[in-house]
């Protein structure tokens, strides 16, 4: 094996990606080493990169990407229940406590000491990388790679909401973002049973939407809380877009008991009467990433219904450019790095 890889960095924060031969890591107790043969590439990359979100005491230079995939070419001590060529994922999760009650209780993206790949340990923007064997999953034979890779925050994310949603058939389920996690969303709600209403700013992604199953496509500019009513109103509203311009428009769509569910990170407030809340139960809750089980049982529904999502792959050269279309908007579905390119 080489001793070297190439692998895109960060060497501070609002500075561009650096390609740069790095030393192959060694895997330590409990840990695999993986040759990477693909990575997504996550809006949460440009938030780091920008520092919007940073840990507490980043460390430079720092491998990006939290969506790999790729396979198991060395085995640190105490490990091995996964053996040797098995293609594995490289997930938001490098590891968590253990022992709070939210690791305890199945909430573990919530727990307060969890570390992410790409944030507080190094991504998969890198020929290869480290893993937790206990915190990585089997990729099934019947998803390729590249779109494994959005599966592993994208994807998950996506299905942790759907989840909380509490769906089925003849209920109803409004998508407000779609992109490449409302695509999925519009996807899991669907195979759900629910009647799935998706809303966007873009003619174009309304379009997509309507491909992928949506019942009922609204212009997020057309009153679309209004247009919720109309139909019934929304036992779901789930937010993707990065935006709290979408909350007049659940406040308007959203049934009484029925559930909001934020997914999408936007720091701006917005404005919430208790006592609105109080008379029709309305609960609001978020969604961050999903458990070990949850990136699983995903897992195996895209193997079983194979999940669509519009797949560009690029090289690790290009990193920067990628991250850079995906600032712009100019990206419909997900930019996933091959590293066979």
């Amino acid at each position: 094996m080489a001793k070297t890889m190439r692998a895109a960095v960060l060497t501070g924060f609002g500075k561009p990606l650096e390609i740069r031969e790095m030393p192959i890591p060694k895997p330590g107790p409990g840990e695999l080493l993986i040759k990477l043969e693909t990575c997504g590439v996550c809006h949460s990359d440009l938030d780091v990169r920008s520092g919007s979100t940073a840990p507490a005491n980043p460390a430079f230079p720092l491998v990006l990407g939290h969506e790999g995939v790729g396979r198991v070419v060395g085995h640190g001590p105490g490990t091995g229940f996964i053996a040797e060529g098995t293609r594995v994922g490289l997930p938001w999760m490098h590891d968590t406590c253990g022992h709070c009650r939210e690791c305890l209780t199945g909430y573990e993206s919530f727990c307060g000491e969890h570390r992410g790949h790409g944030y507080s340990v190094n991504g998969g923007f890198s020929e290869y990388a480290l893993v937790k064997e206990a915190y990585t999953a089997v990729i099934p034979d019947a998803i390729a790679s590249a779109a494994a890779s959005p599966l592993l925050c994208a994807g998950v994310t996506a299905w942790g909401g759907i989840r909380k949603a509490e769906l089925a058939p003849g209920k109803t389920a409004a998508i407000f973002g779609c992109g490449g996690l409302g695509q999925y969303g519009i996807q899991l709600a669907k195979a759900s049973g629910a009647t799935v209403v998706a809303i966007d700013m873009s003619p174009r992604k309304l379009e997509i939407a309507r491909k992928l199953g949506a019942d009922h496509t609204f212009l997020a500019t057309d009153d679309p809380g209004a247009k919720l009513r109309d139909i019934g109103g929304a036992d779901a509203c789930i937010n993707f877009a990065p935006s709290n311009r979408v909350w007049d428009a659940i406040l308007k769509g959203i049934k009484t008991r029925g559930w909001i569910i934020s997914i999408a990170q936007v720091p701006e407030p917005v404005q919430l009467s208790l006592e609105w809340l109080l008379f029709t139960g309305v609960r609001i809750t978020g969604s961050s990433v999903g458990s070990r089980q949850e990136l699983r049982d995903l897992l195996d529904i895209g193997a079983r219904i194979g999940l669509k999502l519009d797949i560009e792959t690029v090289p690790l050269a290009k990193a920067n450019d990628a991250m850079d279309r995906l600032q712009r908007g100019e990206v419909d579905g997900r930019l996933v790095i091959d590293f066979s390119l």
